[in-house]
């Protein structure tokens, strides 16, 4: 029989039941659909973190008070010397190292912000005015704060765009006063609208002079000191010698963790990829069903066109004949329910990137590709018994059937 017969004669057969052949290719779409849709969340989710924690800049070291790291213990060390907190004074030392080019520290706090009689709360953020530099943010209106003497900042503040809209509507901001707890300030800037990173969202946020943040909650510590180094070869340099001034500081005490954005961002791109894996091989369980009801249909087949598989033989259609019959039979209808899902998947994943815009729900291409390549491969394994079971038939005994 020739390839083109062949083909036409199994979509005749695929189509002479309708039900039957509907059902098959609606669980291989259902099994491809679900593939595509959800490693596109899963690795929607991998690429939104890497966008998220790639705004916080690029060549970024954090220091963070508390030691992560198993080490040693000495039990003289123990008595005579306890870790300490971060300081001004630490930020400042950091600007000695010779891989750093910006340094900010940060401190953190919640307290009320309030105007011409609304009050909300809000997060308030003591830093410097080599912040929105080290953080790629971008100003909407005005000014950051003045660059000064870290230990004595002036009373102004920068609000984020959300703070502004609630607090000032239509009115201005630039250069009013706000009270910020017991503190007045007057407003210098306004933040462009931005995404959240290091647990802040910039959108509500006031930004003051880190001496005033300090004052306001009584506290001489930082929450983070955040660190540039002067380009991504220097970032280890960097690293190394921020971690030995702190050590230097702190009475030899290795008592805070240096982590820098690679090897967050490896972190969070080696768990979110093995998500990813993870959900497309749940979903490729649908897969395997689908494969499972191809067989059982195609048995159910063998059985109603007994009398047909018998007439074939009695013509001369040998045995790898009757088999490729079934297979290819098997395979159109695999290939047609893997498109379906396909198509199906994308829309799906379009959906949800039309409901959240943010979220880059794109399906990788190799997991396109393995869901249609599953596809077809459970339609040819699962389609070889019926197949098998067709072609042994006896002509004779198939044709005396009714």
């Amino acid at each position: 029989m020739r390839s083109a017969d062949l083909i036409r004669f199994a979509r005749d057969a695929a189509t002479g039941n309708p039900l039957r052949a509907g059902l098959l290719v609606l669980a291989m779409a259902i099994g491809v659909a679900a593939v595509v849709v959800l490693t596109a969340l899963g690795d929607g989710a991998r690429r939104y973190v890497m966008n998220e924690f790639s705004v916080l800049g690029s060549n970024l070291v954090i220091v963070m008070p508390g030691r992560s790291q198993t080490g040693g213990f000495n039990p003289g060390g123990a008595i005579t010397s306890t870790p300490r907190d971060l300081t001004v004074d630490d930020a400042q030392a950091l600007q000695r190292a010779s891989a750093v080019v910006r340094v900010a520290p940060l401190a953190i706090g919640t307290s009320e912000i309030s105007f011409g009689g609304k009050l909300r709360e809000v997060m308030v953020a003591g830093t410097t005015d080599e912040y929105p530099q080290l953080r790629r943010l971008a100003l909407a209106q005005g000014r950051f704060l003045a660059p000064g003497d870290w230990r004595r900042g002036a009373a102004e503040a920068v609000i984020g765009s959300n703070v502004r809209q609630e607090l000032f509507g239509t009115e201005p901001a630039l250069g009013q006063l706000v009270r910020v707890g017991d503190r007045r300030f007057r407003v210098v800037g306004v933040l462009a609208a931005s995404g959240q990173g290091l647990g802040m969202n910039a959108n509500e946020v006031v930004f003051v002079p880190v001496a005033q943040a300090q004052a306001m909650f009584n506290s001489n510590t930082l929450f983070r000191i955040l660190v540039e180094a002067r380009d991504r070869a220097a970032i280890a340099a960097a690293k190394t010698q921020v971690a030995e001034i702190i050590r230097l500081r702190h009475e030899g005490e290795q008592d805070v963790t240096v982590i820098t954005q690679d090897a967050v961002l490896a972190t969070f791109d080696r768990l979110l990829g093995a998500l990813t894996l993870g959900v497309a091989g749940i979903a490729a369980i649908s897969l395997g069903v689908a494969g499972i009801l191809v067989m059982n249909v195609m048995l159910v087949s063998v059985t109603q066109r007994t009398a047909e598989i018998g007439l074939l033989k009695a013509l001369g259609a040998t045995d790898a004949g009757i088999r490729l019959v079934f297979l290819t039979e098997a395979v159109l209808l695999s290939c047609t329910g893997a498109l379906l899902g396909f198509v199906l998947g994308q829309l799906g994943a379009a959906l949800v990137r039309q409901l959240y815009p943010t979220f880059p729900a794109y399906p990788p291409d190799w997991a396109v590709l393995a869901g249609l390549g599953t596809a077809l491969l459970t339609g040819v394994v699962f389609g070889v018994l019926p197949a098998r079971r067709a072609a042994a038939l006896d002509p004779v005994q198939a044709l005396s059937r009714r």
